[in-house]
Order: structure tokens, then C-alpha cells, then sequence
């Protein structure tokens, strides 16, 4: 039968495990963050190329009333 040895390892290998899921976490949220740029890089250039057309997307659908008050 094996000793039990000191609590140490058993400790180790529980930081490490939490160290993993932070790395996991910080890896996913990255991706995440990644993807959004590109997708809105894809729309600054997609609503560039429309020119004036992309303006009225761009105003906000409020301005009418505020301009009103």
C-alpha cells in the first residue's frame, strides 16, 4: 500500500488545475475578443464602401425626436 505523503502535492495539483481553467478562460474570452474586431472591421469596410448610405445606418434611431424637443 502506498503512504500518504504530505498534503503538498495534493495542493500542487489543485493550483495547477486552477491555473488551467484561468488560462482556459483568458484563452476563450481572447478568441471572443478576436472575432468581434474582425467582424466589426468587416462592417467599418463593408459601410465604407456604401459610402453616403452608410451614414443614415449610423445615426441613431432617437435623433428625430431629440431634434423635435
Amino acid at each position: 500500500m502506498m503512504e500518504e505523503g504530505p498534503p503538498a502535492p495534493k495542493m500542487l495539483r489543485m493550483v495547477y488545475f486552477v491555473g488551467a481553467g484561468f488560462l482556459c478562460t483568458f484563452a476563450i474570452n481572447k478568441w471572443r475578443e478576436m472575432e468581434r474586431n474582425s467582424l466589426l472591421k468587416q462592417e467599418q469596410e463593408k459601410n465604407q464602401q456604401h459610402g453616403d448610405a452608410a451614414l443614415l445606418h449610423q445615426t441613431p434611431p432617437n435623433s428625430i425626436h431629440k431634434a423635435m424637443k
